[in-house]
């Protein structure tokens, strides 16, 4: 990627590439490590990160039914899974997800790229760190149950607690807040980072200007999309395993796997998708063209297929392959709307993100109660109209984002010397 950008001409500087995403390259050096490099160290950090976080929020969808249901931690599990409720793996019909304490986390992690991702780098940046999300839901899906099964439900906090605390101490230790104040980076990884930075990082904090920030469209469209996205996601992952089973009637460890294989396919395209954003950047492709066609193929193509299931004859084949597909397109937003606050307020984009994703979150305390009333009404037509109505709110949040969707820095998110609210 540096190669066919040190390899522009002055004219191609000039490029709607380079007007987007504000850097002068005469700043970049000519050769710098990838993947060997500091900064994408840190990006694995924060993959294992999101991996343990969202393994450790999943535990307890995957333990409630348990620990709600008997007073022994082991006896509940010793006899056989087929006794264990569909819900064991996929959270209830009527309790919400609890993804929503999220948000801050993320907010935290997007103040690390704003002084550590060149802009041509954030999407894979990004979505390296975000895909562990996938990795953890894939994990817990399928050895939740299993280790719930033999050593009793406690052990699978204390698994991943434990797993969670060792992870501080790296955290904490191999962590720095910018590339100026890191021990072991080198130097021209420093200068390379600084100098990509040096236009979008103020050297001095800034008041959020909130009066501009409600009038954003584009923070409007992030918001909105980020809503619409989360709906799909909570219904993937707290009604997958009900519906195949509901389906195909299966005991709940074949479930498990079943439910947990598209998991994995999404943690493996969630990457691919960072790699394929940042090439598109390198044949010029606008910045804001290649977040909403990130962010189109993590929506449209899902819904659709959830819609065309339900009226699809149930087969097993054919229903394995639309929901590991609708699925594993799902994480292709994270190269679009889930790090457009990058874009739109460099300077700002950690308490956007944060505030995104709180928004956003909501879907997963909406979508599980209204959807278990839906399916509560009769199992012939439930099933669709949970899938219509996903259609519709993820359809809306996405033509909204397409319209309004931007990702030139935004006047109120520019440097000022004084700011008014």
């Amino acid at each position: 990627m540096m190669a066919t950008m040190t390899e522009l001409s002055p004219t191609a500087g000039k490029t709607k590439y380079s007007q987007d995403t504000r850097v002068d390259e005469s700043l970049v050096p000519k050769k710098v490590l990838s993947f060997r490099s500091t900064r994408y160290g840190i990006a694995f950090i924060a993959h294992f990160c999101n991996f343990i976080l969202t393994a450790q929020y999943a535990a307890i969808n995957i333990s409630m039914v348990a620990m709600v249901n008997g007073t022994s931690h082991q006896s509940q599990f010793n006899g056989s899974t087929e006794s264990l409720p569909l819900d064991a793996l996929g959270g209830s019909n009527d309790a919400p997800n609890s993804l929503p304490a999220e948000g801050s986390i993320f907010g935290g992690q997007h103040a690390l790229w704003e002084r550590w991702g060149p802009p041509c780098e954030r999407s894979r940046l990004c979505t390296l760190a975000l895909s562990g999300m996938m990795l953890g839901t894939f994990t817990i899906i399928l050895l939740g149950g299993i280790i719930s099964q033999t050593l009793g439900w406690p052990f699978v906090f204390y698994i991943f607690g434990g797993i969670g605390f060792v992870y501080c101490l790296l955290w904490f230790v191999l962590l720095y807040d910018d590339p100026v104040s890191h021990p072991w980076i080198s130097v021209t990884e420093r200068e390379y980072i600084v100098s990509s930075l040096a236009q979008q990082v103020s050297p001095h904090k800034q008041p959020l200007p909130f009066k501009a920030m409600l009038r954003s469209l584009p923070l409007y469209a992030i918001c909105l999309c980020s809503f619409s996205h989360q709906w799909l996601i909570t219904i993937l992952i707290v009604y997958m395993p009900t519906y195949i089973s509901s389906v195909f009637n299966i005991n709940i460890r074949d479930n498990g796997f079943l439910s947990a294989f598209p998991f994995i396919i999404s943690w493996v395209t969630g990457i691919l998708g960072g790699q394929l954003a940042d090439f598109l950047l390198t044949k010029n492709f606008r910045l804001v063209t290649v977040r909403k066609i990130a962010t189109f193929l993590g929506n449209f193509p899902s819904s659709v297929l959830l819609v065309a299931l339900s009226y699809l004859t149930p087969d097993y084949v054919t229903t394995m392959t639309l929901l590991v597909v609708s699925c594993g397109l799902t994480p292709f937003c994270q190269s679009g709307i889930y790090i457009n606050a990058l874009d739109i307020a460099p300077r700002h984009s950690s308490f956007l993100m944060g505030a995104s994703r709180e928004f956003g979150y909501t879907a997963a305390i909406l979508a599980p109660t209204i959807s278990g009333f839906l399916l509560s009404q009769g199992p012939e037509f439930g099933w669709r109209n949970v899938f219509l109505l996903l259609f519709a709110i993820n359809l809306s949040g996405l033509i909204f984002y397409l319209l309004f969707g931007d990702a030139v820095v935004q006047d109120w998110a520019k440097d000022r010397k004084l700011t008014r609210l």
